[in-house]
């Protein structure tokens, strides 16, 4: 078993995202080998929230090139996370 700070690597903070979270759904870049099941076990041991649904989406390394050289980015997992109705909700900023 992985431990679940490895499967989860960082919230991703963008405007479409905040704007989700008030819908209760949390969107978490996570490793590239992580599956569906994984990472909602991650997130409720490292929250304490109850998950509902977990959205998965791959992301390809980009071409990039520093003069005559070419190679890829990193390729990324971006997992969006809804959770109950009934659970509390994630502190991302402490305010």
């Amino acid at each position: 078993m992985k431990d679940p700070r490895d499967i989860i690597k960082r919230p991703v903070i963008t405007e479409r995202s905040t704007e989700l979270m008030a819908q209760k759904k949390y969107t978490f870049e996570v490793d590239v080998k992580a599956n569906k099941t994984e990472v909602k076990d991650a997130i409720e041991a490292i929250f304490g929230v109850k998950v509902a649904k977990v959205n998965i989406m791959n992301y390809k390394g980009k071409v990039k090139r520093v003069g005559r050289y070419s190679g890829l980015t990193n390729r990324r997992r971006k997992a969006i996370v809804t959770l109950t109705p009934d659970s509390k909700e994630i502190e991302l900023f402490e305010v």
